[in-house]
């Protein structure tokens, strides 16, 4: 054979495993986590691999890391399920509209990724339950507050202007109620639902439980915090009704997912809703669009403290939306062991994210249409 035709060969095999290796850095699996964005609108989201097709790309034991073609490692977290089962592969992504990615899996120790979210029990201060991300923090009271001067019934909220964690250390301090940069707690709850929480709706009257009595975290980060509240059974209309609340905040999210299940004796169906309580003061803006299933509220300024958005978003259909007690009500039907499902969050105008009535209306319409077209995960 001729000399120069075997080296055109060689180089020619040459260049195409040198682009065989380009296309694939593992140089191990030709297959690939396809993840496709159908929307109009960038996601910047966390992405949920269920563990099952995950295992098609990644069928090891060893530990990995997640990288597209260009090499770029992405943030991951594994999501466990029932005992130690695992559920799902959590994957950090950044897909502009309309467009894809392909990731690849690569055996290999992943780089450490900074913790985005956080949920733990606290304590040290009449049992609260606190959870954030890097946009936004939350509490609920326990038990110990119960009775107190000082208590209050729904969700609170804390407004934040970092991305880093801060439960810890305003915890520690105590000095959490002024705003020493990063943020601090002014919203005021009382005897109301707050920023979102839900409870009975019997006789145009809310019927509030007493404070959780359980917890139990089930994901702490980094990129999804996720725990389970438990409620001991309260009267509701002559009835005994119980309820659990699985809470998941992801990174980069300025909302929560709130899964309610309610046992109702007799296994009736119950009308419950989620509230926001409303100001007294001028210049705030209700947004109501049943139509997407939001209501919001865009509260009056709060002095130098800034100005903050609740709002209540359903997966599950609402059935109304109303006003009574000094607060926003949106009216669900919940139904004996099945899970009702909808987002509770806010959103500060100090962060300089979303800093007006219509931005934070935009961003809830965003969400919503985000809920409805999820990205689509194939196995390639």
């Amino acid at each position: 054979m001729d000399k120069n035709v075997n080296g055109c060969k060689i180089a020619l095999a040459t260049l195409i495993g040198i682009s065989l290796l380009a296309c694939n850095p593992t140089n191990q699996s030709s297959k690939t986590i396809h993840i496709a964005n159908p929307s109009s609108l960038l996601r910047a989201e966390v992405a949920s691999i269920p563990y099952a097709a995950f295992r098609q790309a990644h069928n090891k034991a060893q530990a990995f890391k997640i990288i597209d073609r260009e090499g770029r490692e992405y943030a991951y977290q594994i999501e466990k399920g029932a005992g130690d089962s695992i559920e799902n592969v959590l994957v950090w992504v950044e897909i502009p509209a309309n467009d894809e990615v392909d990731l690849l899996v690569q055996e290999g120790d992943p780089t450490p990724v900074a913790a985005k979210t956080f949920a733990r029990y606290i304590p040290e201060r009449f049992d609260d339950f606190a959870w954030e991300n890097d946009k936004i923090a939350f509490r609920m009271y326990g038990k110990a507050l119960e009775g107190r001067a000082d208590d209050a019934q729904g969700t609170d909220i804390w407004a934040k202007r970092t991305d880093k964690l801060v439960i810890d250390e305003w915890y520690k301090t105590g000095d959490y109620h002024k705003d020493h940069g990063d943020g601090l707690d002014y919203y005021a709850v009382g005897m109301t639902l707050g920023a979102g929480d839900i409870a009975p709706y019997v006789n145009n009257k809310i019927i509030y439980s007493k404070h959780y009595r359980d917890h139990e975290v089930l994901e702490n980060g980094p990129l999804r915090s996720k725990f389970k509240l438990t409620y001991e059974p309260w009267e509701v209309d002559g009835k005994q009704v119980s309820v659990t609340k699985t809470i998941t905040l992801d990174a980069g999210a300025q909302l929560n997912r709130v899964e309610v299940v309610y046992h109702l004796d007799g296994g009736q169906e119950l009308p419950v809703v989620a509230g926001i309580v409303l100001r007294k003061e001028e210049g705030a803006k209700v947004i109501q669009l049943p139509e997407k299933n939001i209501a919001a509220y865009w509260e009056p300024a709060h002095g130098d403290d800034g100005t903050l958005g609740i709002a209540i978003l359903g997966e599950s259909p609402i059935t109304g939306i109303t006003e009574n007690e000094g607060q926003l009500l949106v009216h669900f039907r919940a139904e004996e062991n099945k899970a009702l499902v909808y987002y509770n969050g806010g959103a500060w105008d100090k962060a300089e994210e979303i800093a007006s009535a219509e931005e934070w209306e935009r961003y809830l319409t965003d969400f919503q249409e985000k809920l409805t077209n999820p990205l689509k995960i194939v196995i390639k």
